[in-house]
């Protein structure tokens, strides 16, 4: 290492007071981080070093130029009590190997053929919706979100008891792991508390679906082209295929990231919308013009400019992955400042994509922003809602077809206005999502 130079923080960084700061709110203090100490920031969380970066060319750093120096930070490694060693949790050789295994699955001419399933989906969904009644819209997003994953990635046809039991498990895991955040992970996944065994039933629930749904394709020999049969074709060197632990880790990353993301991200556009008439009035003007009352197909997607601006605002404002972490694997030097073995360096898309220095009035929710100009004069990582670097988030173009398709469907068919008494809270947890919940009075157009 060199002649230490080290990014600033607090007095007393020894202190537990920074940790449980960060775990019981973390959005405020990152951001009240970003005020006090500007770009970079160190504290130290009981006995483990961390950096806060918030400029972009240091995120860049970290993620792309001395990205082989990183690996991921222990909270992520952590979902491996429930993701198991998917493509979000693995390392090295593994991660390289089930990554190009998956790539073809989101190829630009495979995703063009999920879109009909997302369109007929979206349909069979606004069928049961009538006018006149509330819904909670992220539990609607999360249901259809899911399906789709199930059947674009791995041709499953889920039945709504499943969908159900899907959503209640994975709640019950989540709630788990959030309440081990909060010590810092000193709570370990390995003992028997009463939180602990109630996620553990919870993902022994989600392993039978899973496993049904592998079985059953291994067993149906049917030709197909989806994840899932690639999956299961795929040979090492050795001519080896994947065990069935291997097959149900990467199917419960990409099913359960595949929807949550997604779900989340349509709850906050509708949350924004619902507040900016003009916005909504605007989409709809562009909606009316391309589709002329049918459903949005996926050619359709260059002409909704304005639609697809609508989504990248909301992401911006509402970003599911709010912050990402890496730990270092050896000595380097960042921007100048040392970062010693086994620091965890913390980046926030929820602090830069608030950041006026990229945004001008970063809190208003301005779709019309989104112009070639500004995304071609816009740093690298002023914006990366979906993470960046060889491990940027493998469906993000999926994503982004999805949430606007989705978006294109249901807006012109119904109007989702706020209901009345609510206090919408933030939830960062492994998304950021409402708390507890947001209700929408639906209204047909």
């Amino acid at each position: 290492m060199s002649t230490a130079t080290l990014p600033p923080g607090p007095k007393g960084v020894f202190l537990p007071g920074p940790l449980y700061r960060f775990t019981h709110d973390p959005l405020q203090f990152i951001a009240r981080t970003a005020r006090e100490y500007g770009d970079a920031a160190r504290f130290r969380f009981i006995k483990f070093p961390v950096y806060f970066f918030n400029r972009p060319d240091l995120i860049e750093e970290v993620l792309i130029t001395q990205g082989a120096k990183f690996i991921k930070s222990a909270d992520l490694r952590e979902g491996g009590s429930v993701l198991g060693n998917g493509l979000l949790t693995s390392e090295g050789e593994f991660w390289r190997r089930q990554r190009r295994l998956a790539r073809p699955a989101f190829h630009r001419e495979r995703v063009m053929a999920y879109a009909p399933v997302i369109t007929g989906y979206a349909e069979e969904m606004l069928e049961t919706w009538r006018s006149g009644e509330t819904r909670e819209i992220r539990a609607e997003m999360m249901r259809l979100t899911l399906k789709i994953a199930a059947k674009t990635l791995f041709g499953a046809d889920l039945r709504p008891e499943t969908v159900e039991v899907i959503g209640e498990s994975l709640a019950a895991a989540i709630r788990q792991y959030d309440a081990r955040v909060k010590t810092g992970f000193l709570l370990k996944a390995k003992w028997s508390t009463p939180g602990n065994v109630r996620a553990r039933k919870a993902v022994q629930r989600l392993d039978g679906i899973l496993y049904e749904i592998i079985d059953h394709r291994r067993k149906a020999r049917k030709e197909t082209d989806d994840l899932l049969s690639m999956l299961l074709e795929a040979r090492d060197e050795n001519g080896d295929g994947m065990n069935g632990k291997q097959l149900r880790d990467e199917v419960m990353t990409l099913l359960l990231a595949g929807h949550e993301t997604t779900a989340s991200a349509l709850t906050w556009t509708f949350y924004l919308l619902a507040q900016n008439p003009d916005v909504e009035k605007e989409l709809l003007r562009e909606l009316g013009d391309v589709l002329h009352g049918r459903m949005p197909i996926y050619e359709d997607l260059p002409n909704l400019r304005f639609t697809d601006a609508v989504v990248r605002e909301s992401l911006r404002l509402y970003p599911p992955a709010w912050a990402m972490g890496r730990q270092c694997a050896e000595d380097c030097v960042i921007g100048g400042y040392d970062v010693p073995r086994s620091t965890t360096i913390y980046m926030s898309q929820w602090v830069v994509h608030h950041d006026a220095r990229y945004f001008e009035q970063p809190e208003r929710f301005r779709p019309s922003r989104w112009s070639e100009e500004f995304q071609k004069k816009m740093p690298k990582f002023a914006y990366f809602p979906f993470g960046g670097g060889p491990r940027v988030c493998i469906g993000a173009s999926f994503a982004m077809m999805e949430a606007t398709l989705l978006l294109a469907a249901i807006v012109p068919r119904f109007r989702l206005a706020l209901a009345p008494g609510q206090r919408v809270k933030l939830w960062p947890s492994i998304t950021l999502r409402p708390k507890p919940g947001i209700q929408f009075l639906l209204t047909r157009r």
